[in-house]
């Protein structure tokens, strides 16, 4: 867009920004930082993005911004997953709290924020979904959605 020095931003001009700003509400938009993967798992991650179900736990498909086959989301607050994430840091400790759903090997991270960090264990991408604070209350019972599409989407072993 090109302004001209001469001619002053009006009043009109300025309703008319506010008035499109005031209808476009964010609020039931998630945000999620996209991963950048290596290209062969990013190529896994777009196959799960085209298996994954259009509702988790009752809660309809309702993706993050900025749109990307890595992330995705569910509800509002957002079920957020993002697959290509990095190694967690957390899989080397001894006390590492882990859980296996439907098939597919969890790691379980308890946030400071009250929400819930599930990351794959033993596939060839890591896959992360975080429960809000206000859904972290029903336990992994979420992941079970997940499960079957990672499986199919996702193959068993160890992420480079």
């Amino acid at each position: 867009m090109k302004f001209s020095r001469h001619r002053p931003f009006g009043l009109p001009a300025f309703a008319l920004l506010l008035s499109i700003t005031a209808c476009s509400s964010t609020e039931d938009s998630a945000t999620a930082p996209i991963p950048s993967p290596e290209a062969k798992v990013a190529e896994l991650c777009r196959n799960l993005d085209k298996v994954l179900p259009q509702k988790v736990d009752g809660l309809e498909r309702n993706d993050p911004e900025p749109p990307s086959p890595l992330t995705a989301g569910w509800g509002s607050p957002a079920i957020i997953l993002r697959c290509g994430v990095p190694r967690p840091a957390e899989l080397n400790t001894a006390d590492a709290l882990g859980a296996t759903v439907d098939g597919v090997g969890w790691l379980v991270d308890k946030r400071d924020d009250g929400s819930v960090r599930f990351t794959t264990t033993l596939r060839r991408a890591y896959v992360e979904v975080t429960l809000p604070k206000e859904r972290a209350g029903d336990g992994a019972g979420p992941l079970t959605g997940f499960a079957k599409p990672i499986a199919s989407a996702i193959p068993e072993g160890i992420a480079d």
